[in-house]
């Protein structure tokens, strides 16, 4: 209780400036916070969601009727079973078309592709505002810092004689700026480093489980072609 008051007290006791920059990094950090829940929300999602599809697609379930499955709520596809109704949809236009075993292949995983690109960059979304708060967050912190300590230089030199109880409250919430400014920072960058390492191991997932459709597709045309 004696901690939040000071900090209160401290704070209202603070040059404009410095209180503009306390507020600043308290807002990012609430920012932050909101975003790092989003995300971690949507990951796991996104996980559990590419789980239950890949036990669907490698349980032996005929692909014309997944597809259909997937067909009927196409509008809430996400992940690994958007890639494999985008890359079916364009292998059954193509192959309507009547074009080319390598033709047939080549666009349904430019296709496939495309979907992926388009999954990594919804999981990534917000991932670089953490890393912008993480990284600037300290030297938002330090700048209110270093101008509170000059402030409290300068208030002291006015003064005949000084005294450390004259110069401390002044230092003490000029210190508070770098201490919002690491509480800012470091749950955003421990955040921003965890969230692209689940981004990158979803992604080579995703692509692992596209290199594997296009080899059962290639599969299934050349038994086709025989």
């Amino acid at each position: 209780m004696h901690a939040e008051i000071s900090f209160l007290g401290l704070f209202l006791q603070a040059s404009l400036l410095v209180k503009l920059v306390m507020l600043l990094l308290m807002g990012m950090s609430i920012l932050s916070w909101a975003m790092i829940l989003n995300r971690r929300k949507i990951l796991t999602t996104a996980r559990n969601d590419s789980a239950q599809f890949e036990d669907k697609f490698w349980s032996g379930a005929d692909l014309s009727r997944l597809y259909h499955e997937s067909n009927a709520r196409r509008d809430n596809l996400a992940g690994m079973e958007q890639i494999f109704y985008a890359g079916f949809k364009e292998f059954v236009r193509l192959q309507k078309q009547g074009r080319s075993q390598e033709s047939m292949l080549e666009g349904t995983y430019r296709t496939m592709r495309v979907a992926l690109s388009r999954e990594v960059d919804r999981l990534e979304t917000n991932l670089s505002m953490l890393a912008t708060i993480g990284s600037i967050s300290p030297y938002i912190g330090l700048f209110g810092t270093v101008w509170g300590i000059m402030n409290a230089f300068i208030a002291l030199a006015e003064v005949q004689q000084a005294t450390l109880s004259m110069v401390a409250p002044g230092i003490a919430e000029a210190l508070i700026a770098t201490a919002l400014g690491l509480f800012a920072a470091i749950p955003a960058v421990i955040a921003y480093n965890r969230f692209s390492y689940q981004v990158e191991r979803q992604e080579n997932h995703l692509a692992n489980f596209m290199d594997e459709f296009s080899t059962i597709l290639n599969r299934q045309v050349a038994a086709g072609g025989n």
